[in-house]
């Protein structure tokens, strides 16, 4: 595997390829990155990920500083996948060597919902730097995660409306045995909060046996949902079922008719915020 850290040594291991696949992180890689990256190998050659903590994606009072940053081990774990031809892992000065004057702002219907009202900016920032990134590895197709859903919407709301010949891949979250969305802030759980940590799965499943079993009440569910998690010692943010297909709220007679759903919620457990969500299928 190639380890460059500039852009123009990218562009010149890539210089000529038409498949690329690209896998973008922020590190401290696991078993569900790793799966991305072989999920890339299977629509791409070469397969290229990057490694890059954005700053600019962090609030004021988040945990960009905390982050965790494993290069060494993250290396080790890709050469042994060979699923990825090159890795690109730039500082913060080769990605941004002047203040970043040009952002990417996306639409108040879908960046300052949920995530967005919670973390203002976040998604300013990561549709900048996703941007940037297509435009240093210029990939033919790219793959991201499913537990991060609202971020594969804007990217994807992103790629459409500039033309971007990227096309966005969704990978399944993958999850431990417990149920609990593989994250790498997961290592900030202490023993009993990583203990409590699935009940959030949990509890979206909960809400999908609900309403597939025909309560249409979404605010009443939301607001159970929401003082349950709370009465175990959760600070909840958010539960929220929407649409699939906008992550806007349906209609009664929407969710009658099988509109598709997501459940998504995000809650913190003492200091580590997670975010989950799960998808409802109704059957015809």
């Amino acid at each position: 595997m190639k380890v460059v850290h500039t852009i123009e040594a990218l562009r010149d291991q890539l210089r000529g390829q038409l498949r690329v696949a690209f896998v973008p992180t922020m590190g401290n890689l696991h078993a569900a990155h790793l799966s991305l990256m072989r999920m890339a190998r299977q629509h791409g050659d070469p397969v290229v990920a990057s490694i890059f903590v954005n700053r600019l994606q962090f609030g004021p009072n988040e945990d960009f500083d905390q982050y965790p940053r494993t290069l060494e081990g993250d290396i080790e774990k890709l050469e042994r996948e060979r699923d990825v031809y090159a890795l690109f892992a730039p500082n913060e000065r080769e990605m941004y060597p002047e203040p970043q004057n040009f952002k990417i702002q996306p639409a108040q219907a879908l960046g300052s919902i949920l995530e967005g009202e919670f973390r203002p900016g976040f998604f300013m920032g990561v549709s900048t730097v996703v941007l940037k990134l297509f435009s240093c590895v210029q990939p033919r197709v790219a793959v991201f995660g499913k537990k991060d859903y609202q971020q594969l919407m804007v990217v994807r709301s992103m790629c459409r409306q500039f033309q971007l010949p990227v096309e966005i891949l969704a990978h399944e979250t993958v999850r431990d045995p417990d149920g609990l969305a593989m994250s790498s802030r997961n290592r900030f759980l202490a023993p009993d909060e990583r203990a409590e940590a699935p009940e959030l799965y949990a509890a979206l499943q909960r809400v999908r046996d609900e309403v597939l079993g025909g309560d249409v009440d979404l605010a009443g569910i939301e607001a159970r949902t929401a003082a349950q998690l709370d009465g175990r010692g959760w600070q909840v943010d958010y539960v929220a079922l929407r649409r699939q297909r906008d992550l806007l709220p349906p209609e009664t007679d929407e969710v009658r008719n099988g509109e598709p759903l997501v459940v998504l919620a995000a809650a913190r457990l003492g200091t580590t915020r997670l975010i989950d969500n799960l998808e409802l299928a109704f059957t015809p």
